[in-house]
């Protein structure tokens, strides 16, 4: 089987509810990640074979096929098609794999996964309200009622809860790990280390305006957090573990990589980043719903030949707190291995964009800390996991 190597990844920094990247048309913000990658491997437009574009809600600016608006935004040619993935929140994460997939299979050569999400323009759960508000019926079946009696709908939030109980996890262990995340990620901007992966674009503020600025910082980061100024945020339901302050913060952005062959690697003359060493997907219980990278990973591993402990870095969404938590539980991991950056409580998690962001950044630490493996997963809604295990070159 032919194997699959990254040769660019790169994000952008992500933008606040209403902030920085809230003035961009998704397909055009996007765009500018597709031209980055063209840019960063000099690779000729005409080489790229497919892009496949991880996005969530697709609706208003995100409808019609984004991932094909994006091609049509960008300077690619319009001999290149496009299509759009949702796999909610790994939804770019699984562009990559069906990427890696294409080019494993020998069919493509040339390769570009990607994702986008403008949550200030296009709301999370725009693809369940308003259709709702049409009369347009609910997404959950009378089959899958049937099967899930005691259900009134799939819900992330209730499924952290359920999270946090299960393994034992206290409100002021997740803000302990809030206040860690958003540590991590002022001291990563500060000392420059996500300099190599974010690709600078205009502010554009909500009202299509701008500042005159790049936009180079991930806008999320709360450079004067505190623990008790985390504690103090009052939990989303009563009585709950889950606040504002210890999930994942809403955010705009895009991030993507170029996937190639050997006969890629060639026709573009450069040099791999990083290649594609196990891919693995599991689907899990839809109720508890977030629970479903600790098996993924216990599965990828295995698969791979692998021990946790072989693993130099590792990836993994912080959704909500208590996912990162429980999966160090299951697992055994060190804890100094895992979102040695911050994760989404401090830097955002714009759905779609999620996958190929932490790709991006997973890629880029490997690189600076001059180590081989890396081991990505996020829970997505419905229940289900990817985990890719990538080895630096």
């Amino acid at each position: 089987m032919n194997e699959a190597y990254i040769v660019a990844a790169t994000r952008t920094a992500g933008g606040r509810k209403g902030g920085r990247l809230s003035g961009w048309h998704p397909a055009d913000l996007a765009a500018q990640v597709i031209n980055g990658l063209l840019d960063r491997s000099s690779a000729d437009p005409a080489l790229v074979e497919d892009v496949i574009m991880g996005c969530v809600s697709q609706a208003g600016e995100q409808a019609m096929n984004v991932g094909r608006n994006a091609v049509l935004a960008s300077k690619l040619p319009e001999s290149v098609p496009g299509t759009s993935v949702d796999r909610q929140c790994g939804s770019s994460q699984q562009a990559l794999h069906f990427a890696a997939q294409a080019v494993m299979a020998g069919s493509m050569d040339v390769v570009i996964a990607a994702g986008v999400e403008s949550m200030s323009r296009v709301p999370m759960f725009s693809t369940i309200k308003l259709p709702q508000k049409a009369g347009m019926g609910h997404y959950m079946s009378p089959a899958i009622r049937e099967r899930y009696p005691d259900v009134g709908e799939f819900s992330q939030f209730t499924g952290a809860e359920m999270i946090a109980r299960k393994y034992g996890l206290e409100k002021e262990e997740l803000d302990r790990y809030a206040l860690r995340s958003h540590q991590r990620a002022i001291a990563a901007a500060r000392e420059g280390r996500f300099e190599a992966e974010i690709l600078p674009v205009e502010a554009r503020s909500h009202d299509g305006g701008g500042d005159g600025q790049l936009h180079t910082v991930d806008e999320g980061i709360r450079f004067d957090a505190t623990l008790e100024g985390i504690a103090g945020v009052d939990p989303l339901q009563e009585g709950g573990y889950i606040s504002a302050a210890n999930a994942s913060q809403i955010c705009d952005g895009a991030s993507g990589v170029m996937v190639v062959s050997e006969r890629g690697l060639k026709a573009l003359g450069v040099e791999p980043v990083a290649r594609i060493h196990h891919m693995t997907l599991i689907g899990h219980d839809p109720v508890v719903m977030l629970e479903a990278p600790l098996p993924a990973t216990e599965q990828a591993l295995r698969k791979a030949g692998m021990d946790v402990d072989d693993i130099d870095l590792f990836e993994v969404n912080e959704a909500f707190a208590p996912v990162p938590l429980a999966w160090l539980q299951a697992t055994g991991a060190d804890p100094e291995r895992l979102n040695v950056h911050g994760g989404a409580i401090a830097l955002g998690h714009p759905l779609g964009a999620s996958g190929t962001k932490l790709m991006t950044t997973l890629l880029h630490g490997l690189k600076q800390g001059n180590a081989r493996y890396g081991l990505q997963t996020m829970c997505e809604g419905g229940g289900m996991a990817n985990v890719t295990i990538v080895e630096r070159l």
